[in-house]
């Protein structure tokens, strides 16, 4: 594949599963450090009016569990603004529900969207980071890699096998300057839905979405010399 730069010369970073949250806080902090962004989810609803508010971004539908359609996706990325730079793997699917509860195809699911996904698209940006040099790579995680709860037989299972990729990825990637980290999001993120049903809760019981926005940039900015592969993110009263 040819690629050509956007207009302005920027560089280009990828959110992958961009929703009124994380998706969306991580696209605005890239965008406002002058990252050309690439909006992916699964429909384009929501994301284009986001791309219209940012500017120098565009939204593409991009279902990360089926190849042929992120190959669609990065094909159309890379001839409208160019090779990325940065991804940002946000895509996460939460199904809850004990051994006896889930469905096999639930957990089938659950591996798709976390870790399959997070394989594809980190397919489609390597060859283009070492062509360049160097990128980064953050992947959105959660404490549930970390343990199995009796409602996360399907969550936890696909949380640990993205977690098991990343690493693999960044003991893979780091030598050749493409800084691959995941962030272990450890709480409630706040979102409309998460208010409406813990309507007792104070603001500070809540992760913000744009603080780990900024804590994914700063990823993608550490300098060579320290960084770092596994950070947590979890408000200052979050019992761990």
């Amino acid at each position: 594949m040819t690629f050509e730069a956007n207009p302005q010369g920027k560089q280009v970073c990828v959110v992958v599963g961009v929703g009124p949250g994380n998706g969306a806080a991580l696209a605005r902090r890239y965008a406002r450090e002058g990252y050309a962004v690439a909006l992916l989810a699964r429909s384009t609803e929501t994301t284009e009016p986001l791309a219209v508010e940012l500017g120098d971004a565009r939204a593409y539908a991009c279902d990360v569990t089926d190849a042929a359609s992120v190959e669609r996706a990065f094909e159309a990325i890379g001839r409208e603004l160019g090779p990325a730079h940065a991804l940002v793997y946000n895509a996460g699917s939460g199904t809850w529900g004990t051994v006896e509860e889930i469905a096999p195809a639930l957990l089938e699911g659950a591996f798709r969207v976390n870790t399959l996904g997070l394989l594809l698209t980190a397919q489609k940006v390597i060859p283009q980071m070492k062509a360049q040099g160097g990128g980064s790579i953050v992947v959105i995680g959660s404490t549930a890699s970390r343990r199995g709860v009796a409602r996360t037989a399907a969550f936890a299972p696909a949380k640990a096998a993205q977690k098991s990729l990343a690493e693999s990825m960044a003991r893979h990637l780091w030598p050749q300057r493409i800084h691959v980290a995941l962030i272990i999001v450890d709480g409630v993120v706040d979102l409309p839905r998460s208010r409406a049903f813990m309507k007792d809760k104070p603001d500070d019981f809540f992760i913000s979405p744009d603080a780990v926005a900024e804590t994914a940039f700063r990823l993608s900015t550490q300098p060579p010399s320290a960084w770092s592969f596994e950070v947590e993110a979890r408000p200052f009263g979050e019992t761990w």
